[in-house]
């Protein structure tokens, strides 16, 4: 039992030192390199791992939805992931990939599963600009920065799980939302690796009457958000006259979420600038790791009326 508890403890612990723990599976043979590749999904977002089950077909299903399965009593839409990504497993699909994220529970049919590693984020490199198809959020170096270390591909399953599943399209609804009380002259500084959500958050902002600046990685809003505090000190005025609120996701290379809200609350110059966390890292677990982080607030991907209300109530403490 100690052993459990220390291993549970160990990894709670890495969100106090930019690391996460990423499992590392395969899907099978791609028709151009003829080679098995490496896919990744962080571990936080995996329930559990089992043998693959009878799948039961669900008639009119999306492309590439295998059906459902009956686990424990819930009733769990279970998706071919080898066909989504465009490669063909060489033994087929044996192994399930339980999934928690965004507020809802699916599982991804997988060929095989390699091992569990501990990586630091600055390991992770955004892959936006590759030939992924939006997919492929960003490239973990397994091995760290040496010569011929396996490369994995982490998967945006978020985006895998819209482009299947797509919403009807429409507008959010302005009135719904409401405008932000933002002081004139500030802006939310924003960051997110994925390009469907920063489509959403942006959408969402622009529907509050929000102005904003969007980046990509923690490190990228890190580093804007020193250039901004240069700016402001040659201005002599405080960063919250630029910066009302920093709104972060938690996965994103480079430097996650958890360590950009740790620099910004541990730096005086930052001290009155709240920090909202937006994530589909959703779970108690995950909220008290925000808390022990010291964000003002959290709130679960993707709804434009109750992030609108998370980040009105900070601002308005």
């Amino acid at each position: 039992m100690n052993s459990v508890q220390q291993e549970v403890d160990e990894r709670s612990n890495l969100t106090n030192s930019n690391k996460f723990e990423l499992l590392l599976f395969r899907l099978g043979v791609d028709d151009t390199s003829g080679n098995s590749e490496l896919y990744g999904i962080n571990v936080f977002k995996i329930r559990e791992i089992v043998a693959m089950p009878t799948v039961t077909a669900v008639a009119g299903s999306e492309p590439h939805m295998l059906g459902v399965v009956n686990l424990r009593g819930q009733i769990i839409p279970v998706m071919d992931l080898p066909g989504i990504v465009g490669v063909k497993p060489k033994t087929g699909l044996n192994i399930m990939l339980v999934t928690e994220f965004a507020r809802t529970t699916q599982a991804f049919a997988v060929e095989s599963v390699d091992e569990i590693v501990r990586l630091d984020w600055s390991q992770v490199l955004s892959a936006e600009g590759s030939h992924g198809g939006g997919m492929v959020t960003s490239i973990a170096r397994v091995d760290g920065d040496v010569q011929n270390t396996r490369l994995a591909q982490v998967l945006d399953v978020e985006t895998i799980l819209r482009n299947l599943t797509p919403s009807d399209g429409k507008e959010i609804d302005e009135t719904a939302v409401g405008r932000l009380p933002l002081k004139p002259g500030t802006f939310i500084l924003a960051a997110d690796d994925s390009v469907v959500a920063r489509n959403l958050i942006e959408r969402g902002l622009e529907a509050m009457h929000a102005p904003f600046v969007m980046m990509k990685t923690g490190k990228e809003a890190w580093d804007k958000l020193n250039h901004i505090a240069e700016g402001c000190k040659a201005e002599g005025i405080p960063v919250e006259d630029r910066v009302a609120l920093v709104l972060t996701d938690l996965e994103m290379p480079e430097m996650d979420g958890f360590t950009l809200t740790r620099l910004v609350k541990q730096d005086a110059r930052f001290s009155k600038i709240p920090v909202v966390i937006h994530s589909s890292l959703s779970g108690k677990t995950n909220e008290d790791h925000v808390k022990g982080v010291g964000a003002d607030a959290y709130v679960a991907k993707f709804v434009a009326e109750e992030l609108a209300e998370t980040i009105r109530n900070v601002l308005t403490k």
